[in-house]
């Protein structure tokens, strides 16, 4: 069933990210990780769905995306970028194989980050942040999605990789067997995995043979 909501408010992010919260659906509700298909409400581009993952809080009265735009070609991304407030999304179902099982490490390369924002909310807003690590691999210093709100996490433990540039502030990664092995201490943890497809089956392979257990990681199958 799709429903039609209406954008709120959009906001930067970053550079080429932007925030949208949207009305939320009487009885609509998500768990933290999960995502839906999504499409814009007009005749030349509601048939074009693509997944985003909700970035909200469950409590809050509206929905969010936390969305990268593509401005390279003409996708939905880059539609959405000439969206306005007033304007309206079509949505599904929540749907998604990314929940939160325990304390962890989270790994994420670029906009691979959206599912673990509202998981990592979620915690902070309940106070149970503690314990947990955030690993984030971007191209530039400038890339990395909510920084401050990382930053603002007392009790998260975080990592920043900057691989497109040398800044003398982050490791250069790339997040590969080696480098987990000098940055990780517990391999009996669980694991939250997501980026690029090739990046998330290196690590969970990685991962693997440093001795994790298969069935503590968590990505999207």
């Amino acid at each position: 069933m799709a429903h039609r909501v209406q954008i709120l408010d959009i906001e930067n992010v970053t550079h080429n990210v932007r925030r949208f919260r949207f009305e939320r659906p009487e009885g609509y509700e998500f768990v933290p990780g999960q995502a839906t298909n999504v499409s814009i409400d007009h005749e030349d581009w509601s048939k074009k769905k693509r997944p985003f993952t909700f970035t909200g809080l469950r409590r809050e009265p509206h929905l969010e995306f936390t969305i990268k735009i593509y401005s390279d070609h003409d996708g939905v991304t880059n539609r959405l970028s000439t969206l306005k407030k007033g304007d309206a999304l079509l949505i599904g179902s929540p749907w998604g194989t990314i929940q939160y099982k325990g304390k962890g490490t989270f790994i994420a390369g670029g906009a691979g980050v959206t599912p673990f924002i509202a998981i990592l909310r979620d915690l902070a807003d309940k106070g149970e942040i503690a314990g947990h690590r955030l690993i984030f691999s971007n191209r530039t210093e400038q890339d990395i999605i909510l920084r401050q709100t990382w930053e603002a996490m007392g009790g998260l433990d975080r990592l920043f990789v900057v691989t497109g540039e040398k800044t003398g502030r982050f490791p250069a990664g790339p997040v590969n067997k080696d480098f987990l092995r000098e940055h990780v201490t517990d391999f009996s943890q669980n694991f939250y995995i997501c980026g690029p497809d090739a990046m998330v089956a290196d690590i969970n392979t990685a991962l693997k043979e440093l001795g994790a257990d298969p069935t503590a990681l968590v990505f999207e199958h």
